[in-house]
């Protein structure tokens, strides 16, 4: 369904992306911001259901500062793998990356970011720190504790997992505490339970949040 592209950041940095788009008149656009696994098959199925819903969607591929055309799977030794790579991860890039897509569909209409996992914690910050943005989601933001005092600018919603050993209950206590007007919810299942293609993937879950996220993206992006 989609297209891969290119954009180019306000930093003259130009990285690659994959873009999907609607059949009829978009109702808004989305930025999808990645897991550590780039911008792979589960991200490109995201941006396509958000197509199908009436999102123009659009993934930067986040890694591309540090190493061009990143792709993983989820077995043992490619989480390990992408998991060495996470000592590059630097936000403030990342989020130029993001403004970069905002840029580019900013035109269709209004614009929101949902991200995973890491994309989780950049969605958020997204929120806070960038212009522009109508909405966030973020599934699984295992940093979003950090940044938890942040002021969001636009509306948020945040879907974690209760049984989830990367991000505990205390966190997620945290973040409703210090974010008392975001959406935040809890699910009896593991980290990544989105995304089909984990061992993790938990399809009441799943289609629970992504209805309560479509729900809040037809709300807030009008």
């Amino acid at each position: 369904m989609g297209k891969h592209f290119s954009l180019t950041t306000t930093d003259n940095h130009t990285l690659a992306a994959y873009r999907a788009d609607p059949s009829g008149k978009p109702k808004g656009a989305m930025i999808v911001a990645q897991e550590i696994f780039g911008v792979n098959n589960h991200i490109r199925n995201v941006c396509d259901r958000l197509a199908a819903a009436g999102y123009v969607a659009v993934a930067p591929a986040l890694f591309d500062r540090f190493v061009r055309n990143f792709e993983s799977g989820y077995s043992a030794e490619e989480v390990a793998h992408a998991r060495s790579h996470l000592g590059k991860i630097d936000w403030d890039k990342m989020l130029l990356d993001v403004a970069a897509g905002i840029d580019e569909v900013k035109s269709v209409g209004p614009v929101g970011v949902i991200g995973f996992c890491m994309g989780g914690t950049i969605a958020f910050l997204a929120a806070t720190r960038l212009s522009g943005v109508k909405a966030a989601v973020a599934y699984y933001g295992g940093q979003i504790v950090k940044f938890a005092d942040e002021k969001a600018k636009c509306p948020v919603q945040m879907h974690f997992g209760e049984e989830d050993p990367h991000i505990p209950m205390s966190d997620v206590a945290i973040i409703k505490e210090k974010q008392p007007d975001a959406e935040v919810y809890t699910y009896a299942a593991g980290h990544g339970f989105y995304c089909d293609e984990r061992g993790s993937f938990h399809d009441a879950s799943a289609k629970l949040a992504w209805q309560r996220t479509l729900d809040f993206l037809g709300k807030h992006l009008k």
